[in-house]
């Protein structure tokens, strides 16, 4: 396979680039630096070893799962690191599945009344590439820090189970803009293949071990075999998101049109007519008659909540 053309420094978000920078026992401590950073002072990670990243069903039934990554920290807490490259409308669910494993796991096969669920902590990162967290709306947060709470009060109800989401596509710092570590993680994570060296702003000896950890120049054939491979399937999937953008947004100007029509043809309001709750209805009934799109595709298309196509859902169903 021919090469490709080459910035200085490998994509680190590409499965490839991720796996070698936090990937192995030699550079645990760039993970360690990372993780750090994500928990803002919350906790501090001493030390870590990796695990399988394969977890096998315990029946046949039960398919494999397979992380990008997954580590213990030296007291027992329990991560899986994962990189995302497409959106998903059960990527939340995919992701309480994925820390159900690793709470599944720590139950012993007998002796359950010893054990007492001494279950330690289980954190799931999520890196999101290049597309926004699922029914985010109109916020721009590029970090989702989330775990179990009360839902009247906002206390914690229980605090050993969390999310962390990162949207790259979100974090616009230039490097002159970076204040802390954590501004300068997210920064090389989305910008490393396009920068040319070590600037005065990431001067710290992480980044200048990562740095050279990632200069493509010093990686051996067979690596740059793999990494090219990697980089072009990061390629093929952005290559399909961006199609799968232009097609909704050539149907979102189709449903506003139709919905325009509609409304016009009713004797609405002239002008912006799908602005209207009745208009947007109307759009909404129609994207569902279609049955080419998802409850969230939908509510995105027409500008609404989830809620309010559920509503029209609900409505349509019993004839209204």
């Amino acid at each position: 396979m021919s090469e490709l053309k080459q910035s200085k420094y490998i994509d680190i978000t590409t499965d490839y680039g991720f796996k070698k920078v936090f990937g192995s026992d030699t550079n645990k401590d760039l993970l360690m630096a990372f993780l750090n950073e994500l928990f803002r002072g919350r906790k501090i990670i001493a030390d870590l070893y990796y695990n399988k990243n394969e977890h096998v069903g315990d029946t046949e039934d039960m398919g494999t799962v397979i992380f990008d990554l997954t580590c213990t920290a030296d007291n027992g807490e329990r991560f899986i690191i994962e990189v995302q490259r497409t959106a998903q409308d059960n990527l939340k669910k995919r992701m309480l599945y994925y820390s159900s494993k690793l709470i599944a796991d720590q139950a012993p096969k007998g002796n359950r009344r010893a054990w007492n669920y001494a279950i330690s902590e289980v954190y799931i990162i999520v890196l999101m590439d290049g597309f926004a967290m699922p029914d985010a709306g109109d916020e721009k947060y590029f970090l989702h820090d989330i775990c179990l709470c009360y839902r009247d009060h906002g206390k914690i109800f229980y605090d050993d189970l969390g999310f962390i989401y990162v949207e790259l596509v979100n974090f616009v710092k230039a490097e002159a803009e970076l204040v802390n570590d954590l501004d300068r993680w997210l920064y090389v994570l989305k910008n490393m293949s396009s920068l040319n060296g070590l600037s005065t702003y990431l001067r710290k000896p992480i980044f200048e071990k990562l740095f050279q950890l990632a200069e493509y120049s010093k990686l051996k054939p067979e690596e740059r075999e793999m990494y090219n491979v990697s980089l072009r399937n990061k390629w093929d999937a952005e290559s399909i998101r961006s199609s799968q953008e232009e097609q909704l947004k050539r149907a979102r100007e189709k449903a506003m049109a139709e919905g325009k029509a509609e409304g016009k043809a009713e004797g609405k309001a002239e002008g912006e007519v799908i602005g209207k709750a009745e208009g947007k209805a109307e759009v909404i009934k129609n994207l569902l008659s279609s049955n080419k799109f998802s409850i969230s595709e939908i509510a995105e298309l027409a500008d609404v909540t989830l809620d309010f196509v559920k509503q029209i859902e609900a409505e349509k169903a019993k004839g209204k």
